[in-house]
């Protein structure tokens, strides 16, 4: 395989990443994606929980906004 095929198969690669996947799509459908995406970021900038508690309750209050405690089933253990 030539370089320019490498960099076609990259770029062809990379282009597929861009689409969402199942997972994506299943956060996107609860209505709270950007909520999400803000706790993940807070987790994997302080590597702990405790450290992201504003945005840990602004993702649940979110989750309850949209309903998804009640499609899901999920019980508030506080």
């Amino acid at each position: 395989m030539s370089n320019d095929e490498r960099r076609v198969v990259a770029a062809q690669t990379t282009a597929d990443d861009d689409e969402p996947d199942e997972w994506d799509k299943r956060i996107f459908s609860t209505g709270c994606a950007d909520e999400n995406a803000k706790l993940t970021d807070c987790y994997y900038e302080k590597k702990d929980w405790r450290a992201c508690k504003k945005q840990m309750e602004t993702f649940r209050e979110c989750w309850k906004r949209h309903g998804n405690d009640k499609r899901t089933d999920a019980k508030d253990l506080r």
